[in-house]
């Protein structure tokens, strides 16, 4: 068309909404393709084809992005700041997407493109979907989520959903026994040993969750008016498929939908249907929590941001410093009735720390990308987080204006912040074990050690092992959250401390010998940490191969030769037989004792 027939905006925001209408569908049906390969991969126990279909997955929105963006631009022309070309765009795109059975996912695919287009400073509710347009979903359900299944006994209740997901391959021995035995388990069941009458009946949601070397079921039933979580756990060795574990408890399958684990790769029609049928078995999980463990993780930040505007309305405490030892290369805050921390990169970091933000930032990508084994906590990343200044405490504004200045700024009563991580907060490790008696610092610092052995298993070493970057989860459970020296542990030089050659060399203020940037030496691991003699002592007692550089050589031997090793969500006391497992330490006597698969070359 002439530049003396200007296209109308009307038909700028028709052709504009029907581009980012296409560039989603192709966003969807990709993320889609890629979920449903983990059937296969199940089967085949092609364990490196399905850690690879989780990474591949996790780009595909960003390239569907990229190609979309430049299609907007050449569309926009001279008109893509205009705000009234927007606001008809969002219009347009809101009707399109009304039929949709992801219409949520939609709207904040939009919001993506709209953020990118303006480098939007908070938000803008004229040009993009600060709200949903549809707080209930605009289609009617062809169906529900699960799938009903009755019976004359648990054995056979349980047979039947079995036999419905012959996708997993169970042959009819493997069937029969897991039924008998997951009945056995239920009927022992402390909720379920109580009521007159056993399990009949039972609902199972109809997509398969797939995640490392596992797949689920995840289902409830009802006994005595109450709701209870059913998830059978599977697994495949060289035996062949079977029901590995059963997990009957809320904070079970609260832990396997963790913020600290990896998302799923579970085939899903409605999104929203889905999260709610799993509200019903964790419902102290946030709905952000269940998008994002769904591989949903930008929809779970945007009901993350919509839950934050929700509760500030409802509170007035304010920003302050998060407790604990002031960070080195994170300026940290939080408010204490909400259970976020904001991580704020510094300009500059305090002596030894010798890493740069780039490197930080890709410390972090590397994480979201890696199986996170249950010890890593999720961070959401943000960009042009506008907060109420009103709100902030004078000491986090000060901390922010000294250590963090460059990446601050303020317009009128807000303060942007230009690049932040938002994380789960927990409480730090070691004011956990100023404050625990006895046997909870026992119990935690057991944990700890278990923590670096389980992500030592996924090829990842936490670089930095002081207590301070350990946090103690709800569950009680610990997790590492300082991702500045993470680092792959087969990039590591792990080495023994060489014998001083005279007592010169004891006393000199500077080593004996050459230290290379990637070594490591085990042995001062123990010298640093600041334990108290009885909890270090058990700490050594119980952990005490991480001392031993023979213990991290042995274990990046077998991950440089391809070896993966699986940590899964639950310990042996849930499991239904005792697993081939291979290890590389002694096993641990509480619940969370990882079980490894053997490993996949």
């Amino acid at each position: 068309m002439s530049d003396s027939c200007p296209i109308s905006t009307s038909r700028l925001a028709n052709d504009v909404a029907r581009l980012i209408h296409d560039g989603f569908a192709e966003f969807h049906d990709t993320f889609r393709r890629i979920t449903r390969r983990a059937g296969e991969r199940f089967r085949e126990r092609d364990w490196h084809g399905l850690h690879d279909d989780a990474r591949e997955r996790m780009h595909v929105r960003e390239s569907v992005l990229q190609t979309l963006l430049v299609q907007v631009r050449g569309t926009l022309g001279p008109r893509l700041h205009s705000r009234l070309a927007w606001a008809g765009v969002k219009a347009v795109f809101s009707g399109m997407i009304q039929q949709r059975d992801d219409w949520e996912i939609a709207e904040t695919f939009y919001n993506s493109v709209t953020r990118r287009v303006f480098a939007t400073v908070g938000v803008d509710a004229e040009i993009e979907f600060v709200h949903t347009d549809y707080p209930s979903s605009p289609t009617p359900a062809p169906d529900v989520p699960f799938r009903r299944y009755e019976a004359e006994s648990t054995a056979a209740l349980v047979r039947a959903a079995l036999t419905d997901h012959q996708e997993l391959g169970l042959n009819a021995a493997a069937l029969v026994r897991g039924a008998a035995s997951v009945a056995e388990r239920i009927a022992a069941d402390p909720v379920v040993s109580r009521c007159p009458e056993p399990v009949r009946a039972a609902e199972f949601a109809k997509c398969i969750f797939y995640r490392g070397e596992h797949a689920y079921l995840v289902g409830r039933f009802r006994i005595c008016d109450r709701t209870v979580p059913l998830v059978l756990c599977m697994a495949h060795d060289r035996r062949g498929p079977r029901v590995d574990a059963v997990l009957l408890d809320e904070d079970d399958v609260s832990l396997l939908f963790s913020y600290t684990r990896s998302y799923f790769l579970a085939d899903i029609e409605r999104p929203s249907d889905v999260a709610e049928f799993l509200l019903t078995l964790i419902p102290r999980k946030r709905i952000a929590e269940i998008y994002i463990s769904l591989g949903y993780n930008k929809h779970g930040k945007t009901e993350l941001y919509r839950n934050a505007l929700r509760h500030l309305a409802d509170s007035t405490d304010e920003y302050q410093l998060a407790p604990g030892q002031r960070g080195m290369v994170m300026v940290v805050f939080t408010m204490p009735s909400y259970p976020v921390v904001f991580k704020v990169i510094r300009d500059e970091f305090d002596y030894p720390k010798d890493c740069t933000r780039a490197s930080v930032i890709d410390r972090y990508r590397l994480v979201f990308e890696h199986d996170r084994a249950g010890r890593l906590m999720d961070a959401q990343e943000y960009d042009f987080l506008v907060l109420d200044r009103r709100r902030f405490s004078d000491e986090l504004l000060d901390e922010l204006h000294d250590k963090a200045g460059s990446g601050i700024s303020y317009v009128d009563d807000r303060v942007v912040i230009k690049h932040c991580y938002a994380e789960r907060r927990v409480t730090p490790l070691n004011v956990y074990l100023q404050e625990a008696d006895q046997a909870d610092a026992q119990r935690a610092v057991l944990d700890y050690g278990q923590a670096i052995k389980d992500l030592a298993m996924t090829n990842l070493f936490p670089g930095d092992l002081l207590l301070k970057n350990f946090g103690v989860t709800r569950n009680e459970r610990v997790v590492f959250y300082d991702y500045d020296e993470v680092c792959l542990l087969t990039d590591c030089n792990f080495r023994r401390i060489p014998p001083a050659r005279s007592i010169d060399d004891e006393m000199a203020a500077e080593p004996w010998f050459g230290v290379g940037p990637a070594d490591v030496f085990p042995e001062e691991f123990v010298h640093f940490l600041g334990l108290p003699p009885q909890l270090r002592d058990l700490l050594v007692e119980r952990h005490g191969e991480l001392f031993d550089p023979a213990y991290w050589n042995a274990l990046k031997e077998q991950l440089a030769a391809g070896a993966l090793f699986h940590v899964p969500p639950y310990g042996e006391d849930r499991r239904l037989a005792t697993p081939l497992a291979r290890t590389l330490a002694p096993a641990r006597t509480d619940r969370w004792s990882p079980q490894l698969t053997a490993p996949t070359t």
